[in-house]
């Protein structure tokens, strides 16, 4: 057990002032309702680091858990066993088909004008290099605009986008479509700065994609550091070549497992609150951010409600979905095996995938009236500072429950250092406070609990 900070003992005590009279300032029915349940569970959620310690034992044993490797299985099997030593009902695992992309050895060396080893992650799915590498002139753009003003230019020669990070969304199309842009100028391979807004000279890997009409081209990621420096090189005149190497291959799919396990309900078990975040990591790091915490914290919050003895109405089911990271086979998959009937019945899809950090709401997809809702029940979380409703609730395992129209939520966190990480070696452990994990698990276990606890379902 972590002794917490002043800040957690703060909280502690202004769960524990509520009073009549607080009441009265709050009238709403379902808040009043619902007080004394969520007062306990943000009590028994911060008061220990079960939390944290059980997400330890998940990456400091089991390590990257990327899709089709021993360490993914190794970890789905020891989830399914603590889910069965917590008491979980109905605990298992439904098969999916995986890709399976190797890295294999990996370098990329500065030949001119002087010779220097450049750290770099190839990113999953790039096909690799001849045995021998690939030593060829660089060509450095800072956008896509660029490269096809000098596509004359790119003809035989490695391509290089140094474009600076200025939202996750904008700045990761290089990643994806960088292979293919670059191919279609006659680049013999693609390189990109890192898709991060900061760096102490550490690549971020991630998916990239191919087109059918054009070659396909290795592809890396290289440092923020190293890729403003080549571009400085070329800007001074200097002739820039490097040597990539790469033994990345795709292997035939993989089999691979989703974990499901529930807290049955009551009254209507078979409506469901399905809740999770995705077991599977990339191969580098440790996964404790991306996305360790989040399945943890969603395991935590369902395993929370089971000691405090709450059974809601509905059934609250944790799903650990896998392969996420390159190729949202798991989401697909889980959604693929429910009926009609059960996909009518599932009130709400709720996934953490945003980083185990300080909560600060949760983002909702669905219509006006469960929006209401939903507005009535956040004030519970007013002791967490994690009372607001945004729009937007989708996130990537959860989409395809969405898009058949079961509402969809998401855990919004303060995680302004999250793509300092991503993707990366740096995706450990020490990155995870103890105390807002905690809190994560706490606004998981209220929010699923209150809306699988409703006398009527979410409106659709």
């Amino acid at each position: 057990m972590l002794r917490y900070p002043r800040s957690v003992v703060c909280v502690l005590a202004a769960v524990c002032a509520s009073t009549p009279a607080a009441a009265q300032q709050t009238p709403d029915s379902l808040v009043v309702r619902y007080r004394e349940a969520a007062t306990r569970i943000i009590q028994t959620a911060l008061a220990d680091s079960s939390a944290h310690a059980r997400l330890g034992r998940l990456v400091d044993t089991f390590g990257p858990r990327f899709s089709g490797s021993t360490n993914l299985e190794q970890a789905i099997d020891w989830m399914l066993a603590e889910m069965r030593t917590d008491g979980l009902g109905n605990v298992h695992t439904e098969p999916v088909k995986v890709p399976h992309w190797i890295r294999g050895e990996e370098s990329a060396q500065l030949v001119s004008p002087r010779r220097a080893n450049l750290p770099m992650l190839g990113l999953g799915g790039s096909v690799g290099t001849p045995k021998k590498g690939i030593t060829a002139e660089l060509l450095v753009v800072s956008s896509f605009d660029e490269l096809t003003a000098k596509e004359a230019e790119a003809r035989g020669k490695i391509v290089l986008f140094d474009a600076p990070f200025t939202d996750y969304g904008h700045t990761v199309l290089y990643r994806r479509n960088g292979a293919v842009a670059a191919a279609r100028a006659g680049a013999v391979a693609a390189l990109i700065r890192t898709v991060a807004p900061y760096s102490i000279r550490s690549p971020h890997t991630g998916s990239t994609q191919y087109d059918d009409s054009t070659a396909r081209i290795p592809i890396a990621a290289l440092t923020l550091e190293d890729a403003m420096m080549l571009h400085r090189m070329q800007d001074r005149g200097d002739r820039v070549v490097l040597t990539l190497r790469m033994e990345a291959q795709t292997l035939p799919d993989a089999d691979s497992r989703n974990i499901i396990a529930e807290l049955i309900g009551s009254e209507y078990p078979d409506q469901v609150i399905v809740m999770g975040g995705h077991i599977d990591s990339w191969d580098v790091g440790q996964g404790a951010m991306d996305d360790g915490g989040g399945i943890v914290a969603a395991w935590e919050a369902v395993h929370l409600l089971k000691r405090l003895g709450f059974t809601p109405r509905r059934t609250i089911r944790v799903v650990g979905w896998t392969n996420e990271e390159n190729g949202l086979r798991g989401g697909r998959a889980y959604r693929d095996a429910q009926s009609a009937g059960e996909l009518s019945k599932t009130v709400m899809a709720f996934e953490s995938d945003n980083g185990p950090f300080r909560p600060r709401g949760v983002g909702f997809t669905g219509s006006d009236a469960a929006r209401a809702i939903l507005q009535r029940v956040v004030p519970l979380l007013a002791p967490l500072a994690a009372d607001t409703v945004f729009p937007q609730g989708g996130e990537a395992d959860i989409g395809p429950l969405i898009e058949q129209g079961v509402p969809g939520m998401s855990l919004l966190t303060v995680g302004d250092r999250y793509f300092w990480y991503h993707h990366s070696q740096g995706d450990t452990l020490d990155k995870v406070d103890p105390a807002e994990l905690a809190r994560c698990v706490a606004v998981m276990a209220i929010m699923a609990y209150v809306v699988a606890d409703l006398p009527e379902p979410l409106p659709r």
